[in-house]
């Protein structure tokens, strides 16, 4: 039996979820009939991680935002991870909203985990690595416990915890 265990807490996004997520949002939208006969375009940037919804009106970009959210809650990626960066009006009287994707967590988001977890008074030690968490404890127990109090915190960020050993 191992002497400690541990597990990471990430914010990663699955980049092919994601797409899977994208490309049903624009399939829906484009069969759509109050969208028939207008513009409704979709620009995915994977390295750039951005999504630009371009549509005739207001309401209409809004729907789109909202069907790629829906999309992506339904394939389990979490809505903290999807956010509406801007919203303009470009030519034409179109309105464009570029869609941000937040897969990685910040120095900040990093520390006030570590923060929350050590404000349990838990027996586990929390260390920033880079863009991840590690949590290591010898109770399993504990490590669920923080595991919980970090999925009910009210944190603006999405998180996954991987590699439970």
């Amino acid at each position: 039996m191992a002497k400690e265990h541990s597990f990471d807490i990430t914010a990663e996004i699955d980049k092919q979820i994601l797409k899977d997520a994208y490309e049903q949002a624009k399939k829906i939208i484009t069969n759509r009939w109050d969208f028939k006969g207008i513009t409704a375009d979709f620009d995915y940037n994977e390295k750039g991680k951005t999504i630009t919804l371009v549509s005739a009106t207001d309401s209409k970009a809004e729907a789109m935002f909202d069907a790629i959210v829906s999309e992506a809650i339904k394939r389990g990626i979490s809505a903290k991870g999807i956010k509406e960066a801007s919203r303009d009006t470009v030519g034409g009287g179109n309105t464009k909203i570029i869609v941000s994707i937040n897969d990685t967590l910040s120095k900040e988001d990093s520390k006030t985990i570590v923060k929350k977890i050590k404000d349990l008074k838990l027996k586990v030690q929390a260390s920033i690595r880079g863009e991840e968490v590690r949590v290591v404890g010898k109770s399993i127990d504990d490590l669920q416990t923080a595991i919980q109090a970090l999925r009910e915190a009210e944190l603006e960020i999405p998180l996954n915890f991987i590699n439970m050993k």
